[in-house]
C-alpha cells in the first residue's frame, strides 16, 4: 500500500533542509551525499487513515488513548486468524458473525485471552485494481461478533483487510469498538500465508504525539521455539509473513 500512497500524492518524500552550519551547510540547503556525505529524508503524510494501519480508540473517542499512548504490551502478541473468505466470495458485503467464531473454535479450540484476532477475507488481493477499490460493498466484522470476541474471549484487538470495520450506514461496529476503548488493525494483508493458530504477531509503528491513527507493520511469525543451553540460548523460527 505504501507505493500506491506515494503515487497518489497522499504521501510525499523529500530532502531535509539544513540550518546554517558555518563551513558545512547553508540555511535551506538540502543535505546531499556528494556535498555533505549523507542525506536525510523528510516525509509529509497527508493522512494516517490509508494503508496498513493501527487505529487507537482516540480515532473516534478522544477520552481514550492515542497512538502514542498505547502500551508496550502491543509489541508481540499471540495471533489468531479467522477465515471468512468462502462466504465473502459468495457475498462481497458479508459481515463476520458469532457463528463464524464458533466454527473456528470447533476446529481450533477456545481463542486465548489477550490474542490479536485478524479476519481473513482475501479482500486485500484486489487493492491494486482501481475498479475493485470502488466497489460499494466490502466484507466486515459484525457488531455481535466483535462483542463476543472482546467481552467473552477478552482479546486485545481485532483486525481486517478492508479499510473500515463494517459497512453499516453509521459504522456501528467501529463506533462500538472505539467508544469502548478498543484499538483495531485495518488494511492487513497476506493472511492466506498465515496459519489459523500458533503464530505470534510482531507489531511496529511510529508513536506520533496525539495521533489518532498510524501506519504499522504487522509480521506473523511461525513457529517460535527457544532452547536454553547452559548459560546461553539458541533460537529457531519458521517463515515470517508481513500482514
Amino acid at each position: 500500500m505504501g507505493q500506491s500512497l506515494l503515487q497518489n500524492g497522499l504521501f510525499q518524500r523529500g530532502k531535509v533542509t539544513a540550518i546554517e552550519v558555518d563551513g558545512f551547510a547553508k540555511k535551506g540547503d538540502a543535505f546531499l551525499f556528494d556535498k555533505h556525505g549523507f542525506e536525510a529524508t523528510a516525509y509529509v503524510l497527508r493522512t494516517d487513515q490509508l494503508g496498513t494501519q493501527l487505529d487507537p480508540p482516540a480515532h473516534w473517542a478522544p477520552e481514550y488513548p492515542g497512538i502514542d499512548e498505547l502500551p508496550a504490551t502491543y509489541t508481540l502478541r499471540p495471533l489468531v486468524v479467522i477465515p471468512i473468505e468462502d462466504k465473502v466470495a459468495k457475498d462481497p458485503g458479508y459481515q463476520m458473525q458469532v457463528s463464524d467464531v464458533e466454527e473456528f473454535e470447533n476446529r481450533n479450540g477456545k481463542i486465548p485471552e489477550g490474542s490479536v484476532v485478524f479476519v481473513r477475507s482475501n479482500w486485500s488481493k484486489g487493492w491494486n485494481d482501481i475498479e475493485f477499490t470502488k466497489r460499494p460493498k466490502f466484507p466486515g466484522v459484525g457488531l455481535e461478533s466483535l462483542k463476543f470476541l472482546h467481552l467473552q474471549r477478552k482479546i486485545l484487538f481485532d483486525g481486517h483487510e478492508p479499510l473500515d470495520t463494517d459497512n453499516t450506514p453509521k459504522y456501528e461496529s467501529e463506533y462500538w469498538l472505539m467508544h469502548n476503548g478498543y484499538a483495531q488493525a485495518e488494511g492487513v494483508m497476506n493472511l492466506d500465508q498465515v496459519k489459523e493458530t500458533g503464530c505470534l504477531v510482531a507489531i511496529d509503528y511510529p508513536k506520533f504525539k496525539g495521533g489518532v491513527g498510524g501506519y504499522v507493520r504487522y509480521v506473523a511469525i511461525w513457529p517460535c521455539r527457544l532452547e536454553i543451553r547452559n548459560r546461553g540460548w539458541r533460537g529457531s523460527r519458521g517463515p515470517a509473513a508481513e500482514v
